[in-house]
């Protein structure tokens, strides 16, 4: 059986290319769902490999029904879900980050919601995509909801033995993020420790405002560099363009 599905290997063809890819998240809970999709196509126009959809608060069901059916219509590239729970979980995208919050106090979010979740997925047919999820930094929704112990940003070479047991554990995708609402944006030095120990695909999220913070990730080792609430702020176009641009400048180093 091959376990790795059309939106895994549309990754790993960017990723084994050296393309640096841009993912767009989208928290339902900040958007219609005609403001999504009209942001999601922007997203796409202006360089974006990915949409992903989720939020650290609970949504109600219907909405995001609503908000992931009209992103899937209106973009060409794979829509994601980066579920903060079961009421995550919705038909209508392509794949799904099945995550486990790796440094949770709480074991619902290391693998009980999981558990619950699975067949959900199963029955919506969706690609799972086996990830760890670390937050690094306090200051975060996504601290606050998940019960993170989180990764002191001062003690980035913690995130090295995190990404070690990720792999062990056949998580083929790795995700470290400051977190929604973060003040300041991941670390870069936290991804190039990952990066040293973890041959998966990295993705890096929290904080970025800027080209510079996204490019510093990137050059950092991350293979998607994620932005968020940059997306929900006036004039985010050009924003989001000139991250872009500044992606496929850099180029991947694929470990062997």
């Amino acid at each position: 059986m091959d376990y790795v599905g059309p939106v895994e290997k549309y990754i790993l063809k960017n990723r084994n290319g050296g393309t640096k890819m841009l993912a767009a998240l989208l928290d339902p809970d900040s958007f219609d769902a005609r403001g999504a999709a009209r942001v999601a196509k922007v997203a796409e126009d202006a360089g974006a490999s990915l949409i992903l959809v989720g939020g650290s608060t609970v949504v109600e069901q219907s909405h995001l029904d609503r908000v992931t059916r009209d992103v899937k219509r209106n973009v060409t590239i794979p829509v994601i879900l980066f579920p903060n729970n079961v009421t995550g979980i919705t038909k209508y995208a392509d794949a799904i980050l099945f995550m486990s919050m790796m440094n949770s106090t709480n074991h619902y979010f290391m693998y009980g919601a999981q558990v619950l979740g699975a067949r959900i997925v199963h029955r919506y047919r969706l690609e799972a995509l086996p990830t760890g999820y670390v937050v690094i930094g306090g200051q975060s929704s996504a601290s606050f909801v998940g019960y993170a112990n989180p990764l002191p940003s001062s003690r980035p070479e913690l995130a090295s033995v995190y990404a070690m047991a990720a792999w062990y554990l056949g998580m083929r995708f790795l995700y470290l993020e400051a977190g929604s609402g973060s003040i300041e944006p991941l670390s870069p030095d936290a991804v190039r420790q990952a990066r040293k120990f973890y041959p998966g695909v990295i993705l890096a999220g929290g904080g970025i405002k800027t080209e510079r913070d996204a490019s510093a990730l990137a050059s950092s080792g991350a293979d998607i560099v994620v932005v968020g609430n940059l997306m929900e702020t006036p004039n985010f176009e050009e924003k989001i363009k000139t991250i872009a641009e500044s992606l496929k400048k850099i180029k991947n180093k694929i470990r062997k």
